[in-house]
């Protein structure tokens, strides 16, 4: 059902990239979206797709087989992608951001020709691995170790919550190299799947974004090679911090997305749903709920591109990349609420998808940093620059 919206002004290249994905994502994904949820599957053949259609590379240069674009594309394209299913997006995200954008942003040019072009084209999956069963939120205390023995780092210890984990076939890991420095004794490798004594656990039975495979990893004497330190060595707390600055504003597209795919859903119903003689659409509480959504949605939106934008010009913050995802990811689990509302009965039931959005949603206020955590953020950097 078409209706007006706000023209954000995003420019020729950003709506022809949104549209298109549109159109993608409306014929091949969002038809899946119910029995990725149901079956719990990794939809394994959309990698290739999305590789041809240049979505795993937005952010990476045309030399390695990128689209040559910048976060605001990025984030345009995790946002329609999230519209048809929230969770194929999140592997979407955590492969071409937090895996192909660190390689891109930290890698040499041979570590960039070994391991992007698979990346990009779809033959190959990516992941990043920083949480341990007890190194969530203060992540910096990770107990996987890496003992340089030679030419080469011994890796010893797990990991847990690994999104793509079953499926990828190249990792960025961060383990400690220096006990005695602290946050400053990380650093990031580049671990491929195959390698001897690395090993995957059964992928876990989530709650919401389902389909988007998510398990333990386990280090049993892996041997990594020098070459495949990624950036410097004790110096992965840098590409971690800097990581997760890029991974929130991107990976708020998701939660936007979802606040879409809550209007796609209500806005329909509220005409075809007839109670005391007329569309609930004509009432004015469910139209006071609808405007409350749309401007959400809008102010949301409009959060998103700013903050993207000042990543592109160079001009990246802490708070704001804690702060965008923070909103939007709290706006779509009340939209999503507020959808299920709406339609009553109807949304407490899995055959309208009002269920599944709330599921998913909610893994954007724990993912990437809790919503405490990113206040924490947002108040210290405040504190700190005020000073």
């Amino acid at each position: 059902m078409n209706y007006s919206s706000l023209n954000f002004a995003l420019g020729e290249t950003i709506d022809m990239l949104r549209e298109q994905v549109q159109a993608f994502v409306a014929a091949e994904l969002a038809p899946r979206a119910e029995a990725i949820d149901q079956d719990n599957l990794f939809p394994a053949d959309m990698w290739k797709k999305f590789g041809e259609m240049g979505l795993l590379g937005v952010t990476v240069s045309e030399e390695y087989g990128g689209a040559g674009l910048g976060y605001l594309a990025h984030v345009v394209a995790m946002e329609e992608i999230s519209r048809g299913s929230a969770s194929v997006a999140l592997s979407y995200g955590a492969h071409s951001n937090l895996c192909v954008n660190q390689i891109n942003r930290n890698g040499n040019p041979e570590q960039k020709a070994r391991y992007l072009p698979k990346l990009i084209s779809g033959e190959h999956v990516g992941a990043l691995a920083m949480s341990e069963p007890n190194a969530g939120s203060d992540v910096v205390s990770m107990k996987l170790r890496a003992e340089k023995r030679g030419d080469r780092y011994v890796l010893n210890g797990s990991k847990t919550w690994i999104t793509n984990g079953p499926d990828a076939n190249t990792y960025v890991i961060y383990a400690k190299t220096d006990l005695d420095k602290g946050p400053h004794g990380i650093t990031a490798f580049i671990v491929e799947r195959d390698w001897k004594g690395f090993s995957r656990g059964n992928k876990f039975d989530k709650l919401g974004m389902r389909g988007s495979n998510t398990c333990e990893l386990f280090f049993d004497d892996v041997e990594v090679p020098q070459e495949n330190v990624l950036g410097v060595e004790n110096g992965g707390v840098k590409v971690l911090m800097s990581g997760l600055d890029y991974e929130r504003v991107v990976l708020a597209g998701g939660p936007t997305g979802i606040m879409q795919a809550c209007l796609d859903v209500v806005v329909p119903y509220i005409h075809d749903r007839k109670q005391f003689g007329q569309s609930i659409g004509e009432f004015q509480f469910i139209q006071g709920k609808v405007a409350d959504m749309y401007t959400q949605l809008n102010a949301s939106r409009a959060y998103l591109y700013a903050v993207a934008q000042a990543c592109d010009r160079g001009e990246t913050t802490r708070k704001d990349a804690a702060g965008v995802i923070l909103y939007t990811a709290e706006n779509a689990t009340q939209m999503a609420l507020q959808a299920i509302q709406i339609l009553g009965g109807n949304g407490y039931i899995n055959e309208f998808p009002t269920g599944r959005l709330l599921r998913d949603a909610k893994l954007y206020e724990i993912g990437a940093g809790t919503s405490e955590i990113r206040r924490m953020l947002i108040g210290r950097e405040l504190f700190n620059e005020s000073r």
